[in-house]
């Protein structure tokens, strides 16, 4: 889909969503009103590999079907991927049918959960009145953050606020940290694992103690208690896509490794130059975005140890045949290397980063044997 379309989608869906606040402000449900989450499965680009959460307001006799869905951006935004970067971009609720809502899900094959919440009336219109008060003051507008602030967060932040009470916590998968969490979303996406193993810093291996993804709320929903009940009804499948996703020719493991080894079997100056070359431009990436992003998930990204920016100087002693150079730095990057792996130890991505390891850790160890030759010939 184009940007231009997407642009114009977003801001019907904000000019609707507008509309619906301002005349469901005043509507008193009825007893036969429901709320409930929906949990909506995950997709294939990368901004749905985590899936997305909603809240559903229906209410038959007040023709009320509404989902709020606090996923929303708006293109228009100015400096909009410096924001992004940066993490200033503000995202917002938005308001769909329920109708709109699900033939999107269903166009994008992807699954749709409801999980009913089961409280009384009071509690229910509590919420509805939320939700319109937060659409309608702008108070639904907020920073977002991966980990901290996204649209499960602010459904966790809305219903508890609705509760008067911090009932919905998590209650599952407590005792692993967020990185190892997040794996299992990255299945036939290997490349999009890599990147995040890479860029992201140390937050992402705290314990996972916040609910942060839509299937972990699902999850914690089913236990949670309220009222000596529990809060949740049974979920129930509203959509269920049947697709199966195969691997991609390129986007796996496969190609990973064949591209590796190709440039640790070919041994050329040139080929070793642009690996370090690139090695290096990826590390001070990482330094400046730590720096620059207020993401705090970027922060303190030891995997410069292995991105380590002394390789762009390395590149530079090889090309110049400094040998002297060559040798401190390549020792240097030795060490770097060594006290990387004893980080690595207990860490999620240990595995995945491994090639990476062993390609840097040969044509560095080559460099410092072929230099050592030449020096003692010399």
């Amino acid at each position: 889909m184009k940007t231009s379309l997407l642009k114009k989608i977003i801001l019907t869906f904000t000019f609707l969503s507008t509309i619906n606040a301002t005349f469901s402000q005043t509507a008193i449900l009825s007893e036969n009103a429901k709320v409930s989450v929906l949990t909506c499965g995950t997709g294939n680009e990368s901004y749905s590999l985590f899936g997305h959460t909603a809240i559903r307001i229906t209410d038959a006799p007040n023709f009320i079907d509404l989902v709020y869905n606090y996923g929303a951006f708006d293109f228009n935004t100015p400096n909009f991927v410096p924001k992004f970067i940066k993490g200033d971009l503000q995202y917002f609720a938005v308001t769909h049918s329920f109708n709109d809502f699900m033939n999107e899900y269903r166009y994008e094959k992807r699954s749709v959960y409801e999980q009913e919440l089961d409280i009384p009336l009071p509690l229910k219109q509590k919420l509805f009145d939320n939700l319109n008060t937060s659409l309608a003051s702008g108070e639904s507008h907020y920073t977002y953050k991966f980990i901290d602030k996204n649209c499960t967060s602010m459904v966790v932040d809305v219903i508890n606020k609705t509760l008067d009470t911090t009932a919905v916590v998590k209650n599952t998968d407590t005792d692993i940290t967020y990185r190892t969490i997040l794996y299992p979303y990255f299945e036939y996406h290997f490349y999009e694992k890599l990147g995040t193993s890479i860029i992201f810093g140390k937050k992402v291996d705290e314990l996972g103690t916040r609910i942060f993804l839509p299937f972990e709320l699902l999850k914690s929903l089913k236990t949670i208690r309220f009222q000596n009940h529990l809060l949740a009804n049974e979920s129930k499948i509203l959509l269920e896509s049947n697709e199966i996703e195969e691997n991609s020719w390129w986007n796996n493991t496969y190609t990973y490794l064949l591209l590796l080894g190709f440039i640790i079997l070919i041994n050329k100056k040139g080929i070793n130059q642009f690996y370090f070359l690139t090695m290096g431009i990826l590390g001070l990436f990482f330094i400046f975005i730590g720096f620059y992003s207020s993401h705090h998930e970027l922060g303190y990204n030891y995997n410069v140890l292995l991105f380590n920016p002394t390789l762009l100087v390395l590149a530079y002693f090889y090309f110049k045949n400094n040998r002297k150079g060559i040798l401190n730095l390549a020792f240097f990057n030795l060490f770097s290397l060594a006290i990387y792996l004893l980080i690595l130890i207990n860490k999620a991505h240990l595995m995945i980063v491994m090639p990476l390891i062993v390609t840097s850790g040969i044509i560095v160890v080559r460099l410092v044997i072929q230099n050592k030759r030449m020096l003692i010939v010399g």
